[in-house]
């Protein structure tokens, strides 16, 4: 009873801050998924191989990461952890560039995102990696069509696209397009690749990148998160009402954090 009753208090917490902070939605889901014994572990995994920058796979000096190792622990992230709390750190709404950063930094893209070299690689050279990767090319394969606006709509996804369009956004992370947000004053996204080089292929080249940038299904699902935040942990705790059994294992530091937090936004 107790450590349902620490559970309850710190789910409690979790969406009172939510719900009050407004650009804080970030932090609030990190602590959601520091509650939760799957997600934190998940989490914990790809953070400790996303240190550093992106090194060369045969790389053996000091300092850097392994990026293949990096994206492993990526696609484990969301293939495993509980959909509600790794699309809550993903779609986290923000109102402030330090939040915004914060939501930027989330998925270490020093080593997931960027690459090696200084300058981004041709975003016609980053689909045809994907196209040839038998992990990669059905993952945007399904993001295109799940992300694509309907016939007849212009601006949006139709609602119940928005979830699938989400999950299949979130595939795309740890695969050789991992998208990630742009900057810390929009909510843009984009894979680390650019089209200045792409010659007589240009128009073929920005087609592919506006799949990200100018998407207006992609951005319609992805703002349609924000007003479901309540609700996404709310369910999340679902499984366990009436049931006798008790919220997912918290330790009392994590509600003594959420405490800490609630006192100091």
């Amino acid at each position: 009873m107790a450590c349902c009753l620490e559970s309850a208090l710190l789910l409690l917490l979790l969406l009172g801050s939510a719900s009050s902070t407004g650009g804080n939605r970030c932090v609030a889901a990190a602590e959601a998924c520091t509650a939760d014994a799957q997600c934190q572990q998940l989490r914990s995994e790809y953070v400790a191989r996303c240190l550093g920058r992106a090194v060369p796979e045969d790389w053996s000096g000091p300092g850097g990461c392994v990026r293949s190792g990096c994206r492993r622990a990526l696609r484990r992230f969301f293939a495993r952890g509980p959909p509600a709390l790794t699309h809550a750190l993903l779609f986290c709404r923000c109102e402030s560039p330090a939040c915004a950063e914060r939501r930027r930094q989330t998925f270490a893209p020093a080593c997931a995102f960027a690459g090696p070299g200084p300058a981004p690689p041709s975003c016609l050279q980053v689909r045809d990696r994907c196209e040839r990767s038998r992990l990669c090319r059905p993952r945007l394969l399904a993001f295109q069509a799940s992300c694509a606006p309907a016939p007849g709509s212009r601006d949006s996804c139709p609602e119940e696209r928005g979830p699938r369009c989400r999950l299949a956004y979130a595939g795309l992370i740890g695969t050789a397009i991992t998208p990630n947000y742009l900057d810390n004053v929009s909510a843009r996204v984009a894979p680390w690749c650019g089209c200045g080089d792409s010659g007589n292929r240009l128009e073929e080249c920005e087609a592919f990148r506006k799949l990200f940038t100018r998407n207006p299904c992609l951005d319609g699902a992805m703002q349609a998160f924000n007003p479901l935040w309540p609700s996404v942990l709310q369910d999340w705790m679902k499984p366990y009402r009436n049931t006798g059994h008790c919220f997912p294992q918290v330790s009392s530091m994590s509600v003594l954090t959420a405490l800490a937090l609630q006192a100091l936004l």
